[in-house]
């Protein structure tokens, strides 16, 4: 596929170099375009939200907003941006983003780089009659003293043109954030986003390295504050002993294959927690229709890919959906809903 090819070649350029380029490519008209629509069977339900299939890009790959009806085309069934901060801020010096070839996976310390709330809500209003399923990652400036605040005014500012929320208090590379993962500083936090009454679902995203007991009590709180989910997960600050790159002490966020396991058992225990009603995406070492299926199959209604892409091109969209259909049929699911939990 052409495409892919390019992505080969893009590999060979400096990691933050390729990307731009690529978000350049896409709001050239240059990425692929998905011909005729999905199989019915991949249609699915994501809290109240109709979506064609369940393959979603996580965040931090357009980060602006800037192409997210290109990558909709490219047969993504959602496409989640960002993440968005109220100010631009330029994020953690570079480089801070490094590929682990041998692992296919990625560390990266971003800090959540972005042109900032005012450029992002703009970006979006220009597509706000558009069809498709467009979700908002929102995190929180660098330099916040009060970081809830920060939440709050993205989730204000763009109600109305987007069709999911996710709060992110799970990025390890804004120091202190993940502490709004404990149980007080969560509440806090997740009482402010519900006052705010959003229009749209809000989804929670987790860390990959909270504590198993720590699922059971996240899953009370989104349900106490009348949260619609979670995103399993965020990427990981640890480092498992199988990793073989030469870049596996870098400081960051591990992404990739070496977290699949783990985020998958995390899938698991979240929805053991919180019954067969709360909508969970699974997130972490997607980069196949296996790997999706057993997200799935652990309790996931939907799943999201990111460090996949890099390593295996957009064809990689279709291959996972085609993988899909197949393995559905094989075990007798008429829907991939039907899927969800049973393994």
């Amino acid at each position: 596929m052409l495409h892919d090819r390019a992505t080969h070649w893009l590999k060979g350029l400096d990691p933050e170099r390729a990307h731009r380029l690529g978000i350049l490519g896409l709001k050239a008209g240059l990425g692929p375009r998905q011909r005729g629509a999905d199989d019915p069977r991949l249609a699915t339900r994501l809290a109240g939200i109709d979506l064609p299939n369940p393959v979603g890009l996580a965040a931090g790959f357009d980060k602006n907003a800037e192409a997210p009806d290109a990558l909709l085309a490219m047969g993504f069934g959602f496409v989640e941006c960002g993440a968005v901060t109220p100010r631009p801020q330029d994020g953690k010096p570079r480089p801070r983003i490094f590929r682990l070839e041998d692992d296919q996976a990625v560390i990266n310390r971003m800090g959540f780089p972005n042109q900032g709330l005012a450029r992002f809500r703009s970006n979006l209003a220009r597509r706000a009659r558009r069809g498709g399923v467009v979700g908002v990652n929102i995190g929180a400036n660098l330099d916040s003293e009060n970081r809830i605040p920060d939440y709050v005014t993205c989730l204000e500012a763009l109600q109305g043109l987007a069709q999911f929320f996710t709060v992110n208090v799970s990025s390890p590379n804004t120091p202190g954030l993940r502490t709004l993962q404990s149980s007080g500083a969560l509440d806090e936090l997740l009482h402010a986003v519900a006052a705010v009454g959003s229009s749209a679902p809000v989804f929670l995203k987790v860390a990959p390295d909270i504590d198993d007991s720590e699922a059971g009590v996240m899953v009370e709180a989104v349900a106490r504050h009348g949260l619609d989910g979670v995103i399993v997960s965020n990427t990981s600050i640890l480092r498992p002993e199988s990793l073989k790159s030469a870049n596996i002490g870098e400081a960051g966020g591990l992404s990739g294959p070496p977290i699949f396991e783990r985020s998958t058992q995390l899938v698991r225990l979240f929805r053991e927690a919180a019954g067969p009603d709360l909508a969970i995406i699974g997130v972490g070492g997607v980069d196949s229709a296996e790997a999706a299926y057993a997200k799935i199959r652990a309790g996931a209604n939907a799943i999201q890919l990111y460090t996949g892409l890099v390593y295996h091109g957009p064809g990689l969209v279709q291959q996972i959906k085609a993988g899909l259909v197949e393995r559905l049929q094989a075990d007798g699911f008429a829907s991939v809903s039907e899927a969800v939990g049973a393994g």
